[in-house]
């Protein structure tokens, strides 16, 4: 965005413009982590980092934590943003249209989850210049949550004082918390045929490539139901036209907020590659594991209640839903740290289409500081 047209936005939205335009794909977070320090150190927080971008094979900085001490009494809490993005296939150029802030060019704004970073830093911000008492009050920035919340799963929440944290990353209007997720399972399926030359003896092969497209076109994939989906992700195999494939990799995954059709659906998908690798007289072998794990809270439970007192303070009225995506809350309650995300309005995420509306990020700043002051006593 040009420097005019960003000098004339509110401040909360030239913060959001300035970290969208610093790619962060997952693996390369350090140029927004560097400007999320900088801000930070403004701030005057108490920063401390852990060793993920050492430790975990592909971070591209450590999970940030940032400590603000307690000015009242009451309950300290936490709030967390992830730093990375999907892999970006294009330029970011953040343009304002309507009061709504998109990308110039054909690829992703960055809004997931640089609105909620931008919010969260604008609010601690606005806590300290105007001295709104809190009881403590902890940022948690991680990397590598958009391939499989790795950053949050690295980390040890033993180092926070918080009781409970918010997450601020789901599509949909403000007012939503999500009190469920899925588990989300990765089947990893590799065919093993014979190679043969196609044109002159193919009846000699065994095509890893004709049993796995057996196999996929067996399999239930989509919606399965209203709280199961299956998809097949990648496909690779073959090494040339005039060869019968002798191997073929499929990485495919489901996910469901019922444990019972998650077993059931993994297994339709082995069963179906199984009965193609028999019938094309090749190999098979697959591997399965939880991606993430999923949740269920109460309504009742006290970062929920909490999160449904500070929503109604602010004028929305709390909507408690299910979602099918995972976020940093499957981690950290895997972790032990009970934690609930929110809805920030973001739209069509991890497309070209991405977009979010100024009014929007502003009020996640209230609605972060209406958190706070319900957490003071």
């Amino acid at each position: 965005m040009t420097a005019p047209a960003t000098a004339a936005l509110p401040e909360v939205a030239r913060l959001f413009v300035r970290l969208c335009e610093i790619p962060s794909p997952s693996g390369d977070e350090g140029a927004v982590a560097a400007a999320v320090r900088s801000e930070l150190a403004r701030m005057g927080a108490e920063v401390s980092e852990d060793t993920a971008a050492t430790s975990l094979a592909g971070a591209g900085c450590n999970n940030i934590v940032a400590r603000f001490a307690p000015t009242a009494e009451g309950v300290p809490i936490m709030f967390c943003a992830h730093l990375d993005t999907v892999p970006v296939l294009g330029p970011i150029e953040v343009v304002e249209a309507d009061g709504v802030l998109t990308n110039r060019h054909a690829a992703i704004l960055g809004g997931d989850d640089k609105s909620a970073v931008a919010a969260l830093l604008h609010a601690l911000d606005r806590v300290v210049r105007e001295g709104i008492p809190h009881a403590g009050i902890e940022l948690l920035f991680t990397p590598c949550e958009e391939v499989g919340l790795r950053g949050a799963a690295f980390f040890d929440p033993g180092v926070l004082r918080a009781a409970h944290g918010f997450v601020f990353d789901h599509t949909g209007p403000i007012g939503g918390i999500v009190t469920s997720a899925p588990t989300n399972r990765e089947i990893l399926m590799t065919v093993r045929g014979v190679a043969a030359h196609a044109g002159i003896h193919p009846e000699a092969g065994r095509s890893a490539i004709t049993a796995t497209s057996r196999a996929i076109a067996a399999m239930p994939l989509g919606r399965i139901d209203e709280r199961t989906t299956a998809n097949i992700g990648t496909i690779s195999g073959g090494s040339a036209t005039n060869v019968v494939a002798s191997e073929c990799v499929v990485a495919a995954e489901c996910r469901s907020l019922d444990p019972g059709a998650l077993d059931r659906q993994v297994t339709a998908m082995l069963d179906a590659v199984t009965w193609a690798a028999t019938e094309c007289e090749c190999d098979v072998e697959v591997s399965v594991r939880d991606h993430f794990t999923g949740y269920v809270l109460d309504e009742d439970a006290p970062q929920v209640a909490r999160a449904a007192r500070a929503l109604a303070a602010c004028g929305f009225a709390p909507v408690f839903r299910a979602s099918g995506g995972g976020s940093d809350v499957n981690a950290l309650l895997v972790n032990g740290f009970s934690a609930v995300n929110l809805c920030n309005a973001m739209v069509d995420v991890h497309t070209p289409e991405e977009r979010i509306r100024i009014a929007d990020i502003e009020a996640m700043v209230d609605v972060t500081l209406a958190i706070i002051a319900d957490a003071r006593l």
